[in-house]
């Protein structure tokens, strides 16, 4: 069997009319069609148009992730609901993500939402970074990926940098292409318009291969440092992870060959409005 002979909505479907205890005909009846539909529904030999996947998933009581697999299957894009991450019923979402930044000290990190827009930091994050930004100038940092399209350390390689640069505004460009998205779209605009933005960044990020993480260089202490810059999703698994909200990511400076020595720092008063521990 060839990939394009897998009809994976097929499946799904089958399988989630298979949980439900639901029979064709039932599923037929509750969807006001014909049973002779659902069968080829299953059977790949129709393909249903948005508005009824999004009928099946109702009749069916799939939620936000399960009925994202649905759609995605069904070959459109997968609907989401925004959330509130303060909001109560992610209090313990709020604790789990906490812990983790507490567990990557003595290495800078930060929580943030799909926009790049921050929403913890850790203790190592605020003293690594003070020793170049003030404090007040810190606290006032609100979007990771606007901090970091900053103009890099004075005698740092400008090829890595552009090179972040140009992965980033691949991300947000194509976010914004595939949802429409008013935000992505603002986000394109005005990271675009940062000094020392190659021209050519959509072709130079073509040729680079995507992943979670990138070299970067960063100064500490008057030392340029190189870094891996990792990031790790929070939230569902699979492919749901990428629709479905909240959709978060932690974010992590590692050094990539020297031991960065926080010590000192992270024993001094630290604040920072993010700053929960």
């Amino acid at each position: 069997m060839s990939d394009t002979d897998y009809h994976a909505f097929g499946h799904l479907l089958r399988f989630w009319r298979k949980v439900r205890g639901l029979s064709q005909e039932t599923l037929a009846l509750n969807l006001q069609s014909s049973t002779r539909h659902i069968s080829f529904l299953e059977n790949g030999k129709a393909r249903p148009g948005e508005a009824f996947v999004e009928a099946i998933a109702e009749t069916l009581g799939l939620g936000e992730r399960d009925g994202s697999y649905l759609r995605l299957a069904a070959g459109y894009l997968a609907r989401s609901q925004k959330v509130d991450f303060e909001a109560p019923e992610f209090k313990w979402l709020r604790k789990a993500t906490l812990l983790s930044l507490k567990a990557m000290d003595p290495y800078p990190a930060v929580l943030m939402d799909r926009y790049g827009r921050l929403l913890m930091v850790n203790r190592s994050w605020v003293a690594f970074y003070r020793e170049s930004v003030t404090c007040e100038a810190l606290a006032k940092v609100e979007n990771h990926f606007e901090f970091l399209f900053r103009r890099p350390p004075e005698g740092s390689a400008q090829e890595p940098w552009r090179h972040m640069l140009a992965m980033i505004l691949m991300y947000t460009q194509q976010e914004a292409l595939l949802t429409n998205d008013p935000i992505y779209h603002a986000m394109v605009a005005e990271l675009s318009s940062y000094p020392g933005i190659p021209e050519d960044w959509a072709d130079i990020a073509s040729r680079l291969e995507p992943m979670a993480s990138y070299r970067v260089q960063q100064g500490y202490k008057g030392r340029l440092m190189r870094f891996f810059c990792v990031s790790l999703n929070v939230g569902a698994m699979g492919p749901a992870s990428y629709v479905s909200e909240p959709r978060l990511t932690i974010n992590t400076l590692y050094p990539e060959g020297d031991e960065l020595d926080l010590g000192e720092a992270l024993n001094s008063n630290l604040s920072h409005p993010l700053l929960f521990y």
